[in-house]
C-alpha cells in the first residue's frame, strides 16, 4: 500500500516535470484557462457583470472570461491567473502543499458554478469515523483533496 503511494507520487511529480519542460514552461502555465460550464444563462451567472463570488474573492489575481457556451448549453467560465505558477519540482512541491495559485483558480471556479447551479457550495461528507487508523487515511487524504481542488 505504501509503495503503491510513493508510486503514484513519483510518476505524478514525473509527468509535472517532463510537461512543463523547455522555454516557454511559464508562459504555459500562465496562459492556460481553466474553465467550467454552468448550466445557467450569462445573466443569471453574472448579474449586471459582477463576477460570481468565490472569483470575487480572488481579486486582480486572475483574468475572468464569462460567455455563451457553444450550442446554448449555457455558459463559459474561465479564469486564469495573472502570473504562473512554479512548474518542476518545485510546482510539484507547491501543489502538494496547497500553495500553488492554480489551485485557487480551480477552486474558486468549482465553488461558482456550484453556487450559480445549486444556490451553496458542496461540501463532501466527512468520514463516519473521526479517529485515525492506516485503513482509514486513504479516504481521509481524498476527502482533504476533493475540497481544495478536483477534476475540472
Amino acid at each position: 500500500m505504501v509503495l503503491a503511494g510513493v508510486g503514484a507520487w513519483v510518476l505524478a511529480v514525473r509527468r509535472m516535470t517532463t510537461r512543463q519542460v523547455g522555454d516557454g514552461a511559464a508562459r504555459v502555465a500562465r496562459d492556460r484557462w481553466y474553465t467550467v460550464t454552468v448550466n445557467r444563462p450569462p445573466e443569471e451567472v453574472a448579474p449586471t457583470g459582477r463576477l460570481p463570488e468565490p472569483l470575487t474573492r480572488l481579486g486582480d489575481a486572475v483574468e475572468v472570461r464569462i460567455r455563451p457556451a457553444p450550442g446554448g448549453r449555457g455558459t463559459e467560465l474561465a479564469a486564469r491567473p495573472r502570473t504562473g505558477g512554479p512548474s518542476g519540482l518545485g510546482g510539484a512541491v507547491a501543489r502538494a502543499a496547497g500553495s500553488d495559485p492554480r489551485q485557487a483558480v480551480r477552486t474558486a471556479l468549482r465553488q461558482a458554478k456550484q453556487l450559480a447551479e445549486t444556490g451553496e457550495v458542496l461540501e463532501p461528507d466527512t468520514p463516519p469515523t473521526s479517529r485515525r487508523t492506516l485503513r482509514n487515511l486513504p479516504l481521509e487524504l481524498a476527502t482533504r483533496r476533493a475540497r481544495g481542488e478536483g477534476r475540472l
